[in-house]
């Protein structure tokens, strides 16, 4: 084997692209697909090589770096859209229907001549959840992956969470519908696509959307995606097509060496872990998992909002690690990637909370690799609420609830947090916990805390630090007047005051929200008894990251995180259609029998 082949990384060919090879798939629609083949002297090397395929909804042929990137190296790239996007034939259904479509292009790329017969996938984003969602039919070629921001049930943790609706979602329809293909054919049906996404923020105030009355009524099937994503609440057939439900079809999941990429700032985080963890027991392949401090796809950055991680969170290489994994796995280079520990993960905080030179404060953090996820030795600990505004290991006293109104014509904003595809409404990432003209919704710059429909427990300053890191659970004791309600949960990091933060800084970790019908079952409605007190537990995302000596762990119980999710109108009817809304007053109870606690993974100092 040559010193260059062997290397994996070096340049040895030019590249000859193939523009809309139609790829027919099992039901007669075709696929445009572009191929980027090694080349020399201005021809396509004769022989075979290992294919690396990614399926895109954005335009294939801006996949076009990554291709050449690939070609130069000896892989055949193969870069397709979806159905129903771009020069792709068929009717797009957002996510649901990938998987046989991407089981027939592994199968038709495996059996060309100019492939050896060892395929991988890569991708982000949709990309990545179009890869878990064909390798659950299991195709007989496919050798390896890397799954970057993938979903694991985007009934669970991604379009619904606990019952409750992604909103981002909703402004996704709005977005891509104006790179449909009718949009980029007919100029005046683009004009009134993009005129509507343009102030995608006003439609959010005309709930619930009403069938007709946008320019998406000039795209029936775009404009039923939104209508079945606000009134499709129940986990049921809908939600369990294989491009939605990759965990409900884990057992005939593939047996391939996975890579699952993600950041603490995106929207799949908790789909990322979940993935990893089911499969890395299932599986005797290798399963990686590799964490970052990062929003969605951000891992070329070292900060996430306002909050920065130091140079050395940034992920540089990306091409150059995902390669890596193609050759040992597809190539069978013997690069060491199979001897590296499987999970790696970014433990974020340490910094001194001051202001860098980019304006954004210094939190930083460390790399660490690890066997497994959650971390061995991870100690889950209970922090309970107290009446007083505290929380801490001890069980609290006898006490009244904690009571507070929730107006759902008047939602607490959304500033920052996991999420993506919300431009340009949703901006991800860690903020100080306080309005800001930059936040959908925002009408002052008072902290949120300062809402009186906001609870708020935290601890005393620390004495030294904790580390978190791991799932976080919130076990939630409550009533409400309503039928049906929402309850919402932050993690914040309170930095003490300096001089840079003078009123310091509320640092967003990690959320989540339940929605009351759903508390018992995802699958079945129950809609609450009024006044009588219900036993929540509300998944959290994951997180890793360091309370440091002198700050505080804050725990904000609302009712209402808006436009992260959609505002529950307390009524108890059809979701997705009711146009009434009423007060809900709720309550959260913190006594012996009633004990609302987190559950802190915490880290021992070893």
């Amino acid at each position: 084997m040559a010193e260059t082949e062997a290397r994996g990384s070096w340049i040895e060919y030019d590249v000859i692209v193939r523009r809309n090879v139609m790829v027919p798939m099992r039901d007669g629609v075709k696929l445009a697909t572009d191929l980027y083949f090694p080349a020399k002297h201005g021809e396509i090397v004769q022989g075979a090589f290992p294919a690396v395929i990614e399926r895109t909804p954005y335009d294939k042929e801006s996949k076009f770096s990554e291709g050449r990137y690939l070609a130069r190296r000896g892989y055949v790239a193969v870069r397709q859209d979806v159905r129903g996007r771009f020069e792709s034939e068929g009717v797009w259904h957002p996510f649901a229907k990938e998987a046989p479509d991407g089981y027939d292009t592994v199968e038709w790329v495996a059996a060309q001549p100019w492939c050896d017969g060892n395929v991988g996938t890569m991708g982000g984003s949709y990309c990545g959840s179009d890869q878990s969602a064909l390798a659950t039919l299991n195709p007989p070629h496919l050798k390896a992956m890397v799954v970057a921001v993938g979903t694991s049930n985007y009934h669970t943790s991604s379009m619904r969470q606990n019952g409750a609706l992604e909103v981002r979602f909703m402004i996704y329809a709005f977005r891509m519908a104006t790179t449909s293909r009718e949009a980029l054919a007919d100029a005046s049906l683009k004009a009134a696509l993009d005129a509507d996404f343009a102030r995608v923020g006003e439609w959010l105030t005309r709930t619930p959307y009403r069938k007709g009355s946008s320019a998406l009524r000039f795209l029936p099937t775009y404009e039923q995606w939104v209508l079945d994503l606000l009134g499709e609440g129940d986990f049921n057939e809908y939600w369990k097509q294989r491009g939605y439900a990759i965990d409900h079809y884990y057992d005939e999941h593939a047996d391939v060496p996975t890579i699952y990429l993600g950041g603490w700032y995106d929207s799949y985080t908790r789909g990322t872990t979940a993935n990893y963890v089911a499969l890395s027991k299932r599986m005797t392949s290798p399963q990686h998992l590799f964490m970052g401090p990062w929003t969605h796809g951000g891992w070329g950055n070292s900060f996430a909002g306002d909050v920065d991680f130091g140079q050395d969170s940034v992920l540089d290489d990306y091409d150059g690690y995902r390669l890596r994994w193609f050759d040992r796995w597809l190539k069978g280079f013997d690069n060491g990637v199979d001897r590296e520990k499987p999970v790696r993960i970014f433990v974020m905080g340490g910094g001194d909370g001051r202001r860098n030179r980019e304006g954004r404060l210094s939190y930083l953090g460390a790399w660490r690799d690890v066997e497994d996820w959650p971390l061995p030795g991870t100690r889950f600990t209970p922090y309970y609420l107290h009446p007083d505004g505290s929380i801490g290991e001890d069980i609290p006293e006898p006490s009244e609830p904690s009571r507070y109104t929730f107006d759902p014509r008047d939602p607490v904003p959304t500033v920052g947090g996991n999420l993506s595809a919300g431009d340009p409404i949703l901006v991800a990432g860690a903020y100080d916990q306080r309005g800001d003209s930059r936040f959908y919704g925002c009408r002052d710059n008072l902290p949120l805390s300062a809402r009186s429909d906001v609870l708020v427990f935290q601890t005393p300053e620390l004495k030294e630090p904790l580390e978190v890191t791991g799932p976080l659970t919130m076990k939630l004791w409550a009533s409400s007047t309503a039928a049906d309600t929402d309850f919402t949960v932050k993690l914040i990091d309170v930095h003490p005051p300096n001089e840079d933060y003078p009123d310091g800084f509320a640092q967003n970790i990690t959320d989540s929200i339940i929605r009351g019908r759903y508390r018992n079952s995802r699958e079945t409605q129950d809609l609450m008894s009024p006044g009588e007190i219900h036993e929540l537990e509300i998944v959290m995302y994951p997180t890793a990251t360091v309370f440091d000596a002198g700050h505080r762990i804050r725990v904000d119980v609302s009712s209402s995180n808006f436009p992260r999710f959609d505002v529950n109108p307390n009524t108890g009817g059809p979701l997705g259609r009711d146009r009434r809304v009423v007060l809900a007053e709720n309550a959260v109870f913190h006594d012996p029998d009633h004990p609302s606690h987190i559950v802190l993974p915490i880290i021992p100092v070893c």
